[in-house]
């Protein structure tokens, strides 16, 4: 039953580090990355769709990223969606393909982007802490249901909280390191 509870926690943690990353991927650095763009929600046709499916994306130099859309009609719609972004980028079409051309980032903007690395991390800290919450909760129901003793009750707790400053630190990690990235002239 522990084991059980044990892996579905270690499960959570996991899956809120990997969402962490990935919206990591999303801040901006001073280099051309298709994973700032390619989640960014259009409006095309009365849906909402991701920029990934209506178009190419491409990287083809380092400060530079490129937009083909799938189809033609919807470059205004693109367009529209980027500019409506907070990424803080022109975007410049030929009615073809859209360029997206990548400033270099000032001392005041990198220092923004940190501090949306610091809230999504704590946001992913405390989805990890969440996790840790619920093992704790069905570990102290399967006591009550005599599942499993007490002692193992605090084994059990002991090897959560080893599992949260586990993923905590490989999040924090993660953070430093997009941090040092962005910080880099």
């Amino acid at each position: 039953m522990t084991d059980e509870i044990l892996l579905e926690t270690e499960e959570r943690m996991e899956h809120a580090v990997q969402a962490f990353r990935r919206d990591l991927a999303s801040v901006r650095t001073g280099r051309a990355s298709t994973s700032l763009i390619e989640h960014m929600g259009v409006d095309l046709y009365g849906q909402r769709m991701q920029l990934i499916q209506l178009a190419n994306l491409g990287a083809p130099e380092a400060q530079l990223l490129t937009v083909t859309p799938y189809d033609r009609g919807s470059v205004d719609a693109i367009m529209r969606a980027i500019q409506q972004s907070d990424l803080g980028i022109t975007p410049q079409s030929d009615g073809r393909i859209i360029r997206l051309p990548i400033p270099p980032l000032t001392e005041q903007r990198r220092k923004e982007f940190v501090k949306q690395v610091h809230t999504k991390a704590e946001e992913g800290r405390v989805s990890i802490r969440n996790a840790r919450r619920h093992a704790n909760d069905e570990l102290k129901k399967a006591v009550r249901a005599a599942e499993i003793s007490e002692d193992d009750e605090r084994r059990a707790n002991t090897d959560v909280e080893h599992l949260t400053s586990k993923y905590i630190d490989e999040l924090d990690a993660a953070a430093r390191e997009k941090e040092r990235e962005l910080l880099e002239v």
